[in-house]
Parts: structure tokens; sequence; C-alpha cells
């Protein structure tokens, strides 16, 4: 049985596909005018981790992920650049793609933008407007009427009679009392520059709700499996989505609404005037390893606050290395003798995706993971491991890798610099020098590379 936590309902409930063994599943992506932050990666991680489960489990997954490049922030930004929207967003797009690559996320099936999707989303509106949903403003903007679709507020928990009332919001984000009607198409106004389309009602551009109930179901359909976010997207944002999506099409729209918690730093808001903000290129450039980033942000069970901080990234390295030291150890047994961990490892991975079966409970498996990690190493320190033994613990790491996507990863590899050093230091080895290779051995440790010395040569990891 696999349960998650329903936003929709409030509960954790058992996980039904519509068609058997398919999922097609929506999360929301960037907006690109800047470069994403880690709270922004904590959501693409914790739904490459649900996704990477889901798929071991046995499910074909159709994922799509969309890309917000038309809304208030980009067409400001590139307003203030003097950059054409095109121009601007380019930038952001490649960023992003390259750092989900840097982290081993999967990609999407689909990244629709939703500059491509302006004639889908003025289609859209103009089914809401004839089904009396949507009404006209003597500017030509278009607003849904939320009085008219009874069930609105069910997601975010609200009760419409209690918020504003008579109000308009024309802007893409609000707070919980001011959502009342919101806007679907906006007119051409002079802050949106030369970025606008023509359509029925004039020149303009869409609001940002519409953008995804257009992309999602062109890809999905009217109806889904499983809609991802962040909990700061729940209002207004998927909140609207339902209510255009459902009074377009008649149809249910997604099944399971799965939000992920906010990201804190130092158990703080991450806020750039609190010099706290971080992106990824930030602790890259820190010298924090890709994989060591990816661990520290999907090692918390995704409903609860992720304090970030750059003690638990060196936690996390330190995990890393535990495992993959654990590899290479089970890499070198070749004894016919011994036990083959065979039971052992079959009642770990069903133990492991028992657990995650239970809401994605990752800090959950891990503990079960490393309580192995620990009985294997003494069992290696006994030599009492044989090598078919080895050979089903290496293939229970590699399972295991499928998921946290930590141990083999390309980031592992070393540089021809380091691989340098390394050599250069064997030969003062060899040759006694053993200043010079002490010498080494610290510059090698001030770049973060951990050497240990073995009898089958020189093994190194990140500090």
């Amino acid at each position: 049985m696999i349960k998650f936590y329903n936003t929709l309902h409030r509960k954790v409930e058992e996980f039904t596909s519509i068609k058997d063994k398919e999922i097609r599943l929506y999360t929301c992506g960037p907006t690109v005018y800047d470069y994403a932050h880690i709270g922004n990666f904590r959501a693409y991680l914790f739904e490459d981790l649900m996704r990477r489960y889901l798929s071991f489990m046995g499910y074909k997954i159709t994922h799509v992920m969309n890309i917000t490049d038309i809304d208030d922030k980009t067409i400001r930004k590139s307003i203030e650049e003097k950059k054409t929207l095109t121009d601007f967003t380019k930038k952001y797009v490649e960023a992003f793609f390259e750092d989900i690559k840097t982290l081993n996320i999967l990609p999407a099936h689909h990244y629709p933008k939703a500059t491509e999707f302006i004639p889908q989303m003025i289609e859209m509106i103009q089914v809401l407007v004839d089904k009396g949903y949507g009404y006209t403003t003597d500017d030509g903007s278009v607003f849904f009427k939320i009085s008219n679709f009874p069930d609105y507020g069910k997601l975010a928990n609200l009760n419409p009679d209690e918020m504003r009332t008579g109000s308009r919001i024309e802007s893409d984000e609000y707070e919980k009392a001011e959502g009342r009607d919101f806007v679907l198409w906006k007119s051409r106004k002079p802050e949106d520059g030369e970025v606008y389309w023509d359509s029925p009602w004039g020149e303009g551009r869409p609001g940002w709700h519409i953008e995804c109930s257009a992309m999602s179901t062109h890809y999905l359909g009217t109806h889904f499996d499983i809609h991802c976010g962040g909990v700061d997207n729940i209002f207004p944002h998927h909140e609207n989505e339902i209510a255009q999506s459902c009074a377009a099409t008649g149809d249910k729209f997604v099944n399971y609404w799965i939000h992920n918690e906010h990201l804190l730093v130092d158990n703080k808001k991450m806020s750039k005037s609190l010099n706290n903000f971080h992106t990824l290129r930030d602790l890259l450039n820190k010298g924090y390893s890709p994989e060591t980033i990816r661990y520290t942000l999907i090692s918390t069970l995704y409903r609860q606050k992720l304090n970030f901080t750059f003690e638990k990234l060196e936690a996390s390295q330190k995990a890393i290395n535990r495992l993959r030291e654990l590899k290479r150890r089970l890499e070198t047994v070749s004894s016919n003798s011994g036990i083959d961990l065979q039971n052992e490892c079959k009642t770990v991975i069903e133990n492991i995706m028992k657990i995650l079966g239970d809401d994605l409970n990752i800090s959950g498996a891990l503990g079960v993971l490393f309580t192995w990690v620990g009985d294997v190493f003494g069992l290696l320190d006994q030599n009492k491991v044989s090598s078919t033994g080895a050979q089903n613990g290496l293939e229970l790491l590699d399972k295991i890798d499928t998921i946290l996507g930590v141990i083999n990863t390309q980031s592992h590899d070393i540089d021809s610099s380091i691989e340098v050093l390394i050599a250069k230091r064997e030969t003062a080895r060899k040759e006694k020098d053993w200043v010079l290779a002490d010498e080494i051995r610290n510059q090698l440790l001030e770049i973060g590379i951990i050497l240990e010395d073995t009898p089958d040569g020189p093994i190194w990891k990140k500090k």
C-alpha cells in the first residue's frame, strides 16, 4: 500500500492511480526571473524522490513541469534590464536545466513554457466566459467569478464568504483575505511594455493561474493523478487552478494534491536581507558537492519544515562517504566462504520500500539503510562476507541509489588536477619523501579531499 498526504482532504490517503500502474504527474516549475534558490530545489527534489520511488514500485509515469516565463516578475525585470521577455528569460531557463542536471534530478517528459500556450489559454478563458464563470471589464480584462463556483476554497480550507467581497485581484500573488475574483486575462497596461498578445477581448496577456490549467490539461487530460508544489502555492495559485479547470472542463481535475513545506536557513526564513539566501551555485562555489546538497534537501520528510544549515551539509557528506566506502569495501571481497547476505538484503529493501510507501518517509527509510550499512561493515571487518554476499550488497546499494541518486554520480569522479596531485604524492611516498607527501596531503585537504592509504593504494573522499 502506498499512502500520501492529500492536501485536498487534509489526511493521509491510500494512493490509487486512475489507470493501473500509470501515473500522470504535474509539478510546478520555475518562474524564470532569477536563479532558482535552495528553497525551490527542496520542492523539485521532493518531487524527484517521489517520482523515483513510484517508478521503482513499477509505475509508468508521465511527468509535466511548467516553466513560467510570463508573469508580473518576469515582465518587470525584463523591462528593468531593457531586454525582450524572450531574451531575458532565456538565461534563467538555461540555468534551471543546468541546475537540475547538476542535482541529478530526473528530467520531466514535457517542459511547456507559458508563452508557447497562449492560444490554449485564450480558448480556455473563452469557455469560462461562455459558461458564465468569466466576465469582462471595461478595460478588456477578464475575471473569474468565484461566487459562481461553490467549491472555491476547499483546497486552502477557506470560506469564500469570509474573504473580502466585491473586489477583483489583478496581481498574480496576493493574501488569502484578498482572494475574491481573480484575473484570467489582463488587458494591456503601460507597465507591461511590449509584452502582449491579441485576444477576443483586446490586447493583453494571461493571468498566472490560467497558465498551468491550460498546460496541464493539454498534456495530461482533464483528470489526472497528482499535482505537486510548495505549500506557498496552495493559495492562491492551486486554488484558482482547481476553480478554472473544473469550471471549464466539468471534470475532477486532480485526485491528489501533494505539497512540501518551507525551507528555513538556521531556523529563519530565507531572505537576501538576512544574508542567508542561497542558490545552488552559491553552495557549489563554496565547495559543496551536488550530491551533498541533494542528500540534505531530500533527507527530511517533505511535509516538515527543513532547517538548512552548513552542519547538515557536512553530515550529509559523511553519510554519502559511508555509503561509498561500503561500496568500495564490497568491491574488494573475493572470498568464497562467508555470509551471502541474500535474506538480509531482501528484508532491507522490502522494509525501505514499505516505509517510503508511508507518505514518503525518507528519514525512516534512511534509518533502516544505515542500520544495515553498520551491520555489513561489522561483518566485513570480521571477513564474514562471501563474494556472493558482496555482490548482493552491491546490488542493494544500486537499487537504493536509483531512489537516492547520491552514490553513483558523475561528481564523484575526480578531476584531472587532483589525480595529478595524488599520483605525485604516491611517487613521493615511494621515494620516502615524507615531507612532500604530507604537503600534498594537506594541499588536498584544503580543497576538501581526504586521502586514506590502503594496501591497494590511496582512496579519496570528499571532506
